[in-house]
C-alpha cells in the first residue's frame, strides 16, 4: 500500500505527519526514524536533562497511543538506506517501501573532530542526540575538568551546565570572540561576563592542536603552544545538514537539500523541511537550524503535499538557556551595521538595526523585548533606534506606531 512516507522521525517530521493527519489526509502514513526513540524534544536535551531536571518521559512529543490512534505507522531504530527516485521506493531494513509522496526531514548531524587529533577517543563527546546525552551524563561529576571545543550555543550550554553541577570547564573559541557567526560582539560580551561569573574559563583565538590519550582523552594540546589536563571533552563546533540519502539518490543538494519555495525538491514527488532543508530568502537560498523552522516548514510542506501551493516565508526564531537567563533571538542580524542597546533594569536586549531598518534582537531575560520586536520584525517595520534605546519607551506603544 502506497501513500506518504517521512524519512526523519524529529521535530520536523513528527509535526509534518502530525498537520497531515489534522488536515484531513487519510491515506498510509509512515514515519522512519533511525534512532529507537519515538519523536522528542532536542533542545532541552543540552539544558534541563542533561542537568537532571527533566524525566525522560517529558521528552517525547507525543505518546505512543496518539500514533495508534492517528494510525501514523512508526518505524523506528533502522536507517534508510537507499531512496529509488524512479520507483518512488525507500530501503529501510532492507524492505523496499513504496511511496506515492516522500518528505525528508532528516535533520543535521555534529561535526566531529578528525580521528587523527583524538576526535575518536573515548570521553569525547558531542550533544545531538538522547544517546549522546545518556553516554556522557556519567562525566559530570563535581570537580571534574571539562573541555568544551567551541563557543556556540552548544557549547556554551553544556558550559553552563557543568558549571552548575561543580565541575572546572575550560571553554576554547578558535575564532576571536564567542558566538562571533551568530550574535553581535555586544551578544557575545554578555554571555562571556556571565560564564566568567560561574567559574569558567573562556580562551577566545584559541584552537586545539589535538586530544591526547591512549584510549580516552586526557589532555589536550592548544594552538598558543599551552597544553591542559581534562578528564573529558564536549565537542561543539556546529553541523552539516544531514544530506546523504538526498545526494546518493540524485537529488539536488546545496547547503542542505534544495528545495523550492513550497518545499518541494528537485524531484517533483520529494519534499524536504527543516534543518536539512535550503530554500529561497529574501537574499538568496538560505537554511535555518532551529525548532521554530523545522515545526513551520514542515507544517507548511504538509499544506503543499496535499495541494495548497503556498509559499514558505520563514519568519525566524531562537532560544538559548544559560544559568539562570534566558536569550530570546527573533530575525537574523546578518548585515546589520548598528546595535541599539535597551535596559529597563530587569532584561536587557540588543536591537540590530541596518541604516533605519529593524533586522532582529537579542533578548536577555526580557520577554516584552522580544515579543514586541518580534511582531515588528515579522510586519516588516522599524521604530526609531532613539526611540527604541530610551529606557522610558513603552514598548508595547511601539506596536501601536
Amino acid at each position: 500500500m502506497t501513500g506518504i512516507v517521512i524519512i526523519g522521525a524529529g521535530q520536523a517530521g513528527a509535526s509534518l505527519a502530525a498537520k497531515l493527519r489534522t488536515l484531513g489526509y487519510d491515506g498510509a502514513l509512515t514515519l522512519i526514524g533511525e534512532e529507537p526513540e519515538a519523536p522528542y524534544q532536542r533542545p532541552p536535551l543540552s539544558k534541563q536533562y542533561l542537568l537532571g531536571e527533566m524525566e525522560l518521559e517529558r521528552l517525547f512529543l507525543r505518546s505512543d497511543s496518539y500514533y495508534a490512534e492517528q494510525k501514523i505507522a512508526l518505524r523506528l531504530g533502522k536507517p534508510v538506506t537507499a531512496i529509488d527516485l524512479a520507483a518512488q521506493t525507500v530501503t529501510v531494513g532492507g524492505e523496499a517501501l513504496a511511496y506515492d509522496q516522500l518528505a525528508l526531514t532528516t535533520g543535521a548531524t555534529p561535526r566531529i573532530l578528525p580521528a587523527d587529533i583524538g576526535g575518536m577517543l573515548d570521553g569525547v563527546h558531542t550533544v545531538r542526540r538522547l544517546a549522546d546525552i545518556d553516554a556522557m551524563q556519567h562525566e559530570f561529576r563535581a570537580g571534574a575538568h571539562l573541555l568544551v571545543v567551541g563557543g556556540g550555543y552548544i557549547g556554551l550550554e553544556a558550559a553552563a551546565v557543568a558549571a552548575k553541577l561543580g565541575l572546572k570547564v575550560t571553554l576554547l573559541e578558535a575564532a576571536p570572540r564567542i558566538l562571533g557567526r551568530v550574535a553581535c560582539e555586544e551578544t557575545a560580551d554578555y554571555f562571556r561576563d556571565l560564564h566568567a561569573s560561574h567559574g569558567v574559563e573562556i580562551r577566545e583565538g584559541v584552537g586545539l592542536k589535538r586530544l591526547k590519550g591512549e584510549s580516552r582523552v586526557t589532555g589536550a594540546e592548544l594552538s598558543d603552544g599551552s597544553s591542559l589536563s581534562v578528564d573529558f571533552a564536549i565537542v561543539g563546533v556546529g553541523i552539516r545538514p544531514e544530506t546523504t540519502l538526498a545526494e546518493a539518490a540524485g537529488l539536488e543538494v546545496d547547503n542542505g537539500i534544495c528545495c523550492n519555495a513550497e518545499g518541494r525538491s528537485s524531484d517533483p514527488q520529494v519534499w524536504a523541511a527543516g534543518d536539512c532543508a535550503s530554500f529561497p530568502g529574501p537574499s538568496g537560498r538560505m537554511r535555518l537550524e532551529s525548532v521554530g523552522n523545522a515545526i513551520d516548514m514542515a507544517e507548511l510542506v504538509a499544506e503543499n503535499m496535499l495541494g495548497a501551493a503556498k509559499s514558505y516565508v520563514a519568519k525566524p526564531w531562537f532560544w538559548s538557556d544559560q544559568y539562570d537567563v534566558k536569550l530570546q533571538i527573533a530575525g537574523l542580524g546578518a548585515g546589520a551595521d548598528r546595535i541599539v542597546k535597551r535596559a529597563d533594569g530587569v532584561g536587557m536586549s540588543h536591537w540590530y538595526y541596518a541604516g533605519d531598518r529593524l533586522l532582529a534582537i537579542d533578548a536577555m531575560n526580557d520577554p516584552r523585548a522580544y515579543m514586541v520586536a518580534k511582531r515588528l520584525i515579522e510586519a516588516g517595520r522599524s521604530p526609531a533606534a532613539e526611540v527604541v534605546a530610551n529606557p522610558a519607551t513603552e514598548l508595547k506603544a511601539l506596536l501601536k506606531g
